[in-house]
């Protein structure tokens, strides 16, 4: 398989992971604080917060700022 292929195959591979009803980066760090609290207190996802555990799935940055928040909340709630 030659670079172009494994690009395009990439490419398709990202394709298939979209949905019609999805969140964008800004929809995400939106409703990140909620989530956060949500996983933290081991709650399971409301519906309402799916496309935010599915664009966390598919986007590192916002995965990047969940995983300090939750770090941050995570100190909060713990009082180290």
């Amino acid at each position: 398989m030659n670079i172009i292929d494994e690009k395009v195959q990439a490419l398709l591979e990202m394709l298939s992971l979209t949905s019609d009803n999805e969140a964008d980066c800004g929809d995400c760090l939106q409703h990140l604080a909620e989530f956060a609290e949500t996983t933290l207190a081991g709650k399971s996802i409301p519906e309402s917060l799916r496309h935010i555990d599915e664009h966390l799935q598919r986007c590192g940055e916002c995965r990047e700022e969940f995983q300090a928040l939750k770090f941050a909340l995570g100190e909060h709630v713990t009082g180290e």
